[in-house]
This record gives C-alpha cells, structure tokens and sequence, in this order.
C-alpha cells in the first residue's frame, strides 16, 4: 500500500525554520522530520511513499537524491517519488492529484509534520472492517486543534480549531479509498474543511482512537520539544516508533 506524505504547505507558524526549506525538512535532532515520518512506517513493513511536496520542493528532492547517492541504509530498501502538486495547493488537491496517477484501491496517507507510534496495520485493519471511504487517526492532544465528534468510531461532526473545544482531533494517518476523489472538488480544497467534512455527514467518515504518542510540529516550540526528546533517547528508541 502507497504512503501519501502531505509535504507542500508553506510552513508560516514556524517561519524561524522555514525561510530556506519546506517545514517537512526541518530537523528532529540530526533528521529531518519527513524521515521519522518514513521511518514510522517501513518500521511497520510499508515502502512505498510518495511525497506531495509543493513550496521549496526542490529540497526534499535533492535530500532524496543525496541520500540515496550515498547508500544510506535507511533508504536502501524503499522506494520513494517526490511529486510536484502545486505552490498553492491545499491538502485535498495534493491527495487527489497523487492518487489520480497511482494504481490502486487504498491509500495510507499523513501530514508532512506530525509523529506517532500509531500501529498502521491496525489502522489498516480497522478501516477495512468499518468499510467506510477514510479513517483518520483520532488522538487527544491540548484543545488547540480541529475539534471531532466521534460516536461509536463514527465521525459525526469535523469542526475547525476552537481553542474551547476538548476531546479527539484530527492527528493524521489516514487510510482513504481512491473514491474520496470524488469529494475533493478543487486543488484549492483543504481535506480539513472540504472531503472530510461532507464525509463525515454522510457517515463515510471512521475515527480509529489512538491513545500513544502523538506530537505535531505546528511551531518552534513544539520543534525544540521533539529535539530534546532525540538528546535523551537512542533513535530507535524514540517514543514515535512502535518498535521499540
């Protein structure tokens, strides 16, 4: 099963790291953070990735092609494409546009800035016992976040961030059916505020709960947390990787 990594947005809210690269570059420790996302799943037995990249996209390309230049074994044995979808593409035209050029029924898909030790074969085998259009990964961070109404695994409400909202939110790590294309109208389409949305009205929206790990990197702050959790822990020890 393809990885959608979702790497093109502009990075504004960390803007200190992200005048001369996309924020999925921004370093984690000595990686960027886009490799601990890749790591998360080929530790779980997925390879296949393609990156949705957009501003700067150059970067990741180059970091790629030097690192599998250089035979680093963390690469040797995936297969990764980075794809243009746009400077101003919001994140349902960059899906839409990834899976109109990919064989395949589902797809496993996740922000370019968040980690979690999220048990992706479970997520898996979740979305294909509800069979429902997409999953998303349900998780319980400070209320800063979009806000979920969640019964019985169903999404029943996707509200946008409300700093007095508590409960689930949207962490990523998505499984979606090639049929969500046919909710995404535009490139100019977030998933947050269109496909999704419309999804979980009509039912076709799961929630799989996770209660590990999980931390975006939405600003400097929150890069400097994740940065001191590598000083005190050996990489593969790191809380976001489910083997450990």
């Amino acid at each position: 099963m393809k990885v959608i990594i979702l790497a093109g947005g502009l990075g504004t809210r960390i803007s200190e790291e992200t005048q001369s690269k996309p924020k999925p570059m921004v370093r984690i420790g000595e990686r960027p953070i886009i490799w601990h996302i890749m790591q998360i799943y080929a530790q779980q037995g997925f390879y296949d990735f393609v990156i949705a990249a957009g501003y700067k996209a150059n970067v990741i390309d180059e970091w790629i092609k030097s690192e599998q230049k250089s035979d680093s074994d963390w690469i040797s044995n995936l297969k990764i494409s980075v794809k243009f979808t746009g400077e101003n593409t919001h994140t349902g035209g960059r899906i839409k546009q990834c899976i109109n050029e990919m064989g395949g029924g589902q797809f496993l898909a996740t922000y370019g800035d968040g980690v979690a030790n999220v048990d992706i074969n479970k997520l898996v085998q979740f979305h294909k016992n509800k069979k429902r259009i997409a999953t998303l990964t349900a998780v319980r961070p400070p209320a800063r976040f979009g806000h979920l109404d969640i019964y019985e695994d169903e999404v029943k409400k996707f509200g946008e961030k409300n700093q007095a909202n508590e409960g689930w939110i949207n962490g990523g790590f998505f499984v979606i059916n090639r049929e969500i294309c046919e909710y995404i109208i535009s490139d100019n389409e977030p998933l947050e505020t269109g496909a999704f949305p419309v999804l979980a009205k009509a039912g076709n929206l799961m929630a799989y709960k996770h209660f590990g790990f999980w931390q975006s990197m939405d600003t400097l702050r929150d890069k400097n947390n994740l940065t001191s959790i590598t000083k005190d822990n050996f990489e593969e020890k790191l809380p976001w990787f489910l083997i450990q």
